[in-house]
């Protein structure tokens, strides 16, 4: 945005009714759960199952899922790291909002190194945050290979694949680890479901 166009914004933050209002109405905090690991590591199938078991509970959550993100909002921008970047951004921006609304969000993207994932919690705010790291090795993300990516990037077809041409970078101090090669979904989601509800003012149901 250039200067001239800066001098025509005016947000209404101070006029809309607060984060407050909305989690007083759904009678629950805001958070952000944000997974991170390899492709094929178990992220948004552990997502997908948390969504179901706080929405059992009676807990308003939104899942962003990378798929999903790159078919819509982000389907302009490719794989380069300024675009890696800028992909990380904006779903922060956008997690912020639902976060904000009080809504339970669920975040699953690679998110590779823990540059971008510092970036995430700093626009989320570091007390809504929670990283999820799904640590499953390699070796059993290849094994499974569900959408045939890293045979793919063996062969030299996928460019900077994340485990395979280009690094991950584990997370340093990930408020939870969960290898799917040892932990059935279901006790993966008990972890996620105790993580919650410590971290949110609402009981359990």
């Amino acid at each position: 945005m250039n200067e001239t166009m800066k001098h025509n914004v005016y947000p209404i933050f101070d006029k809309m009714m607060t984060r407050a209002d909305k989690e007083q109405l759904l009678n629950q905090r805001g958070l952000m759960v944000w997974f991170t690991g390899l492709s094929g590591s178990g992220k948004s199938t552990i997502a997908i199952a948390l969504e179901r078991e706080l929405h059992r509970r009676g807990l308003l959550c939104r899942i962003l899922d990378g798929d999903n993100i790159r078919s819509g909002i982000n389907n302009n921008l490719g794989f380069s790291e300024e675009d890696r970047v800028e992909n990380i951004r904006r779903i922060a921006e956008v997690g912020k909002l639902f976060v904000d609304t009080g809504i339970i969000t669920l975040a699953a993207f690679i998110s590779p190194n823990n540059a971008l994932r510092q970036m995430a919690a700093e626009i989320i705010g570091k007390e809504d945050f929670i990283e999820v790291y799904v640590s499953t090795p390699i070796e059993v993300c290849e094994q499974r290979d569900v959408k045939g990516l890293y045979a793919r990037a063996r062969r030299g077809e996928i460019k900077d694949f994340t485990g395979v041409s280009a690094p991950f970078e584990a997370p340093e101090h990930p408020d939870l680890s969960l290898d799917t090669s040892v932990l059935t979904l279901e006790e993966s989601v008990g972890k996620l479901i105790e993580l919650i509800l410590k971290r949110n003012e609402r009981k359990e149901i």
